[in-house]
């Protein structure tokens, strides 16, 4: 019979389930959507329940639509966005609160004082990532401190904390595994990346009970079995990662120094920097790839919140086109923003700026201004933020970078990556899977199983796009585009 692998993709708006064969092409996929809420200003939630059953049932619905067994399926991977917490009573199984996702901003007040009180450089030099409510641990911290009967539970010893793929696996395994990985546990804040273990001064410090936290595991190899009563037969576990670090190994970025840049809801570059842990001099994050045996390789990554949800903001919020197919036709019927420039800081600046504060903005604008200059412009601005982060990993690693590798759904929009290579005067190459955060995890499970992996490469569309502008014409948009964040920005 034929072999299969699964990638289950848990992500901030959907729940995708893909079935590839050993030569990792696409059998089958099925996603569904997901809801957000929004409670407060500032606050970004999911329900754990509807996510878990929406993901059960999009892998249900790829195996019955391939018409296989599920035995013939060799290995599941899971990847999911990164830094959303989940909490749940380890007795029942049931969450006690919604998750609470990366976006959200509840605790950016409290994360100043934590910075003092932890010290920047040290919780760098510990986590490689910056003390912001972006991270897991201070939303683990204030569902204890909020959500009625946590902490009697966390006393109890009957609470448990994890990210999204410690709630999917948790519920595939029927409770028999609480785990994560180690690229996911490198997102909380309270992982150490240099001794690879929770950093207890951290948990001390965010009074968290370490039981409470899940058994770190291999990103690659067998970490469990489904449930026999899911799928009617034991599906071995053989891989997790976090979406980014997920989508680094589909690119098959697996030397120092090769860059992916991935647009989903947002935008998130990383650079493979191999087995020696550096720290950024400019305000990056340093985070753990993946790891496999004695092998744990980093990566440099630099994070933009909005991308395909400044998009979403176009059509929704706005109304300014029904269909995202209309964007290019739009952008490509006028010459320019016509000076008009958005920064959709909606929840804050990431890399390399870190400013919670910032919210968005739409400046120079005049009588001429219409909807077309406002969409051409958060178009473009997704390629001034990836320039930001693409020039600072230059600053760190010294290293010109010669091409930058790209996926995700905003991706599918030609204007962008070629304004995107116009900006950064490099070549930007679109990989030919539009789902490498999937493709990556199901390479990952293949090897965690055993399966022949020598024929593993990334196949990237031939269609370059090469810059076609000047760099001092370029370099002139770009100059507009800092002057428009020293508008909105609050920390300098």
């Amino acid at each position: 019979m034929s072999k299969y692998v699964l990638a289950i993709d848990q992500g901030t708006t959907s729940c995708r389930a893909i079935l590839y064969d050993v030569n990792h092409k696409i059998v089958a996929s099925k996603h569904l959507e997901i809801k957000q809420y929004y409670p407060n200003e500032g606050w970004v939630e999911h329900d754990p329940v509807e996510i878990w059953e929406k993901q059960f049932q999009v892998c249900q619905d790829v195996i019955q639509s391939s018409k296989i067994l599920p035995n013939q399926i060799e290995g599941i991977g899971v990847t999911n966005q990164r830094e959303t917490i989940v909490a749940w009573n380890r007795e029942t199984g049931l969450p006690i609160y919604y998750a609470i996702v990366w976006q959200d901003r509840r605790t950016a007040n409290a994360c100043i004082e934590d910075e003092k009180q932890i010290g920047l450089e040290n919780n760098r030099n510990k986590t490689g990532l910056n003390v912001d409510a972006y991270f897991s641990c201070s939303k683990i911290r204030w569902i204890l401190e909020n959500v009625e009967g946590a902490r009697q539970l966390s006393q109890d010893g009957k609470i448990c904390f994890g990210t999204m793929d410690t709630w999917i696996i948790y519920k595939l395994t029927n409770g028999a595994q609480f785990v994560t990985d180690y690229s996911n546990a490198s997102r909380t804040n309270l992982f150490n990346i240099r001794s690879l273990q929770w950093d207890q001064e951290l948990i001390d410090y965010y009074s968290i009970p370490i039981v409470s936290l899940a058994d770190v595991k291999d990103s690659i190899g067998r970490i469990g079995v489904t449930a026999i009563e899911l799928f009617g037969s034991e599906i071995p576990i053989s891989a997790i990662a976090g979406d980014q670090q997920a989508a680094l190994f589909g690119h098959h970025c697996l030397e120092p120094g090769m860059i992916k840049n991935t647009y989903g809801t947002g935008c998130f570059l990383l650079q493979n920097i191999g087995e020696q842990f550096q720290l950024s001099d400019h305000k990056l994050l340093t985070t753990i790839a993946w790891k496999y045996g004695n092998s744990c390789f980093y990566a440099i990554e630099g994070s933009i919140f909005n991308a395909g949800s400044a998009l979403k903001w176009l059509k929704e919020n706005l109304q300014l086109f029904s269909k995202y197919e209309e964007i290019d036709s739009i952008c490509g019927r006028i010459k320019d923003t016509d000076g008009v420039v958005v920064v959709p800081a909606f929840t804050g600046l990431g890399a390399p700026y870190w400013d919670m504060y910032a919210r968005g903005n739409i400046s120079g604008l005049t009588r001429n201004s219409n909807r077309d200059h406002i969409i051409r412009a958060t178009v473009e601005s997704l390629a001034f933020q990836t320039r930001d982060i693409v020039e600072t990993m230059q600053k760190d690693s010294m290293i010109p970078i010669p091409e930058l590798r790209v996926d995700g759904g905003v991706s599918e929009s030609r204007f962008l990556l070629q304004f995107l290579a116009d900006i950064l005067q490099i070549p930007v190459i679109k990989s030919e899977s539009k789902e490498c955060t999937a493709l990556g995890v199901a390479m990952m499970a293949g090897i965690g199983v055993g399966l022949d992996t020598k024929q593993i490469q990334v196949r990237l569309n031939e269609d370059k796009f090469l810059p076609q502008i000047s760099k001092e014409y370029s370099d002139s948009q770009y100059l507009n585009w800092k002057h428009a964040l020293e508008k909105i920005r609050t920390q300098n």
